[in-house]
């Protein structure tokens, strides 16, 4: 079962991005009785390896739309999940197919949700429907309280509560859903550039000690854009200077937790949920 009514269908579309989260997705979704899946990748973003765990890979260029949907409508994919990031800057250097270019001309507000939720209902239209992004990974979504790495101090929690209100209002604006604070002061909000990004600014800022925190938007559309945190969360936090990462719980995949429980405590990186 997938939400403890649907049957687990045979067949699963996967829309690959980077990072170790589709071949994370592909091991659980196979796990859970799927018996084919097959894989929309993207050339520059989706790892080669992903190959070696899944069925069928066609692999194609971010803006070929088109190609996308007749790619799972002819091996009969009636279910997909978008798993793994997209590159911001190729959402902004697109060499769109009619389709996509069709669909563009409707998306007025063009942030990540508004595009994939775009995306989205073409694939819907063309007989594809979007299942969340947290589909057979909901034990890897961390409940309240310390993960992994040192425990937070006092004076980390409250960074975490003031962090976690900031977050939640850039969010809501759609601006961002991760900030960098330290000692009740925001040194960096996320934009369109990516955590990563965000991250760097904060930290230089903050010059050690920083603290990101990460949260999901208010009404959330779980088909994509979920909040994820992997061992390169780890290893970028540590290089930055931030020494406690915290997230929402219950709503962020934590990736990889055997290297990022290595990580926290190698680099004395807190990871926490609230």
């Amino acid at each position: 079962m997938i939400d403890g009514t649907t049957e687990v269908p045979a067949t699963i579309g996967v829309i690959a991005g980077n990072g170790i989260y589709p071949e994370t997705f592909a091991r659980a979704a196979r796990k859970a009785g799927v018996e084919r899946i097959v894989v929309a990748a993207f050339k520059g973003e989706t790892v080669p390896e992903l190959a070696e765990c899944v069925d069928v890979i066609e692999w194609m260029r971010v803006g070929q739309l088109g190609k996308m949907v007749r790619f799972f409508q002819d091996h009969e994919a009636t279910s997909a999940v978008m798993v793994g990031q997209i590159a911001p800057s190729n959402l902004f250097d697109l060499r769109p197919d009619l389709r996509l270019l069709k669909m563009l001309a409707r998306v007025r507000e063009r942030n990540a949700e508004s595009l994939f939720g775009a995306i989205a209902d073409e694939l819907e239209e063309g007989g594809v429907s979007i299942l969340p992004a947290t589909t057979f990974l909901e034990d890897l979504l961390p409940g309240k309280g310390a993960v992994c790495g040192p425990a937070l101090s006092a004076r980390q929690e409250d960074d975490a509560s003031f962090g976690f209100r900031i977050a939640k209002e850039t969010s809501r604006l759609d601006i961002g859903q991760t900030v960098v604070v330290k000692k009740g002061t925001v040194l960096a909000v996320e934009a369109f550039e990516g955590t990563n990004r965000c991250m760097e600014r904060g930290g230089a800022l903050g010059k050690g000690g920083a603290m990101m925190v990460k949260v999901s938007k208010p009404n959330q559309d779980f088909r994509f854009d979920v909040p994820v945190v992997g061992p390169a969360t780890i290893e970028t936090a540590a290089r930055c200077g931030i020494s406690a990462i915290v997230v929402e719980a219950d709503k962020t995949l934590i990736l990889g937790m055997e290297e990022v429980e290595s990580f926290c405590r190698s680099e004395k990186v807190s990871l926490a949920a609230r």
